[in-house]
């Protein structure tokens, strides 16, 4: 069983991370909602409040095979300011392990240098942080390691996405269709 870490800060887009959720425990996918703060509870960006499973200090990052990142102007605000997620994050990539990022999490990428070369996509108002990257504009770009996706209205593509690389194209089909998602 495939195992993905979403990390949720305040301010995080609310569907950009509950449909990761979703959609990937539907998929059998063990996923762990991380908390970056003292608190298990973290306010999304419209004032939803969530308990996450475990704080970022309980997380095994070593047994982990994807690290997740949604967006959210606040919350990806929040994710950058958390210098030890942020460690982990240039760990990953170091390694060529999985990451996935949406909205404006991607330009967390960008400005590591992690898209140089690459197609990209994020919401539109942060692609100038796509350091080095072809920003496509499209729904999700996959490069090497990387997921990127464009933002709220492209969340089940980003899940779908998510679950194929982990699980494979017949699992992310199976759940495409329970779910009356057109691919």
């Amino acid at each position: 069983m495939s195992k993905v870490a979403i990390f949720l800060a305040d301010g995080f887009e609310t569907i950009e991370g509950l449909t990761v959720v979703d959609l990937c425990r539907r998929a059998g996918i063990d996923l762990v909602t991380v908390s970056i703060s003292d608190s298990k509870r973290v306010m999304t960006s419209h004032k939803v409040p969530i308990e996450t499973d475990i704080l970022f200090s309980e997380l095994d990052f070593d047994s982990m095979d994807m690290l997740v990142l949604p967006g959210g102007k606040m919350g990806t605000e929040n994710l950058e300011s958390c210098e030890p997620l942020m460690k982990k994050v240039d760990e990953f990539q170091a390694a060529g392990r999985n990451m996935a990022a949406i909205c404006a999490a991607p330009r967390i990428f960008g400005e590591k240098g992690f898209l140089q070369g690459k197609k990209a996509t994020c919401y539109p108002t942060n692609k100038e942080k796509l350091f080095g990257a072809e920003f496509t504009g499209s729904k999700l770009e996959i490069a090497d390691n990387l997921i990127t996706s464009r933002g709220m209205g492209t969340s089940t593509e980003f899940a779908l996405a998510i679950i194929e690389r982990l699980e494979g194209k017949a699992v992310a089909d199976d759940i495409a269709e329970a779910v009356t998602f057109e691919r």
